[in-house]
């Protein structure tokens, strides 16, 4: 079928909102690949929901995409996040969704051991099981998942070919955050992401962040842009209408994944 066909299924589903686009074909929201990780970092079974787009994933880069609080390895699955990925056609990346539980924040900590199992159990799967070029992997994630992004590639800095966070859930001080989102001050002062700014920790990275224009967390968010500044850290940064939620998300899709290419593809 040819591409220019393939896209407007893949449009005609999302106005829907019940579709989906995986390997070449309209599917089912949960047609797409659901692989069961046993971790030994965090103690539990988890799962990643793996998007190939159409002709395999030889040769395109990995996107690992963190959730937000409450949600799971299927909340982005839906009709505006395939109708974005299939616009891009050719460039389109592997994409990975991991989940990470009601309130990880993507960290180590008492619960488990997020960050590991990220790195260490999530990303070679999927490269595995997709074929995806290891050399180049982005992450990015959407509110908790914001977060989360930022505080890995903070520890693994050259791991990274770009990394975002959407609406991302930042604090500045302990006080400041929400219950569950840490253990303690001492666990807050240990994934500070914006004194890793400051202190320049994003500077050889491609660095992304958005927010809407009613988003409860965008002072936490314009302290870690003027952190980045401070330290000469370059910072696409971006704002649209809209608050903390999907309906703000599921509009800039396309705007997400094309940084997304731009800075990995």
């Amino acid at each position: 079928m040819p591409r220019r066909a393939l896209v407007l299924i893949a449009l005609a589903l999302a106005a829907l909102g019940v579709g989906a686009w995986r390997g070449g074909v309209a599917a089912g929201q949960d047609g797409t690949t659901r692989l069961t990780i046993h971790s030994t970092a965090v103690h539990r079974t988890e799962h990643v929901s793996l998007v190939v787009p159409a002709g395999g994933g030889a040769g395109r880069f990995l996107l690992v995409f963190l959730h937000g609080r409450g949600g799971d390895d299927r909340a982005s699955l839906n009709g505006a996040f395939f109708a974005a990925l299939a616009r891009l056609g050719a460039d389109a990346p592997v994409v990975a969704f991991p989940d990470g539980g009601d309130h990880s924040y993507w960290h180590d900590r008492a619960s488990g051991r997020w960050a590991r199992y990220v790195m260490d159990e999530v990303i070679p799967l999927a490269l595995k099981r997709s074929g995806a070029d290891a050399t180049r992997v982005a992450i990015g994630g959407i509110s908790m998942g914001g977060f989360g992004a930022y505080d890995l590639a903070r520890l693994h800095p050259k791991r990274f070919c770009a990394v975002a966070g959407h609406s991302p859930a930042l604090w500045t001080s302990a006080g400041q955050t929400a219950p569950g989102a840490f253990d303690g001050a001492a666990d807050f002062a240990r994934h500070d992401v914006v004194r890793a700014a400051r202190r320049g920790a994003f500077a050889e990275i491609p660095l992304w962040l958005d927010a809407g224009t009613g988003d409860p967390f965008r002072p936490g968010d314009a302290a870690f842009a003027s952190a980045a500044a401070a330290s000469g850290t370059k910072l696409i940064r971006r704002s649209w209408p809209g608050g903390h939620d999907g309906a703000y998300w599921n509009a800039h899709w396309r705007s997400y994944l094309r940084f997304y290419v731009n800075a990995c593809g």
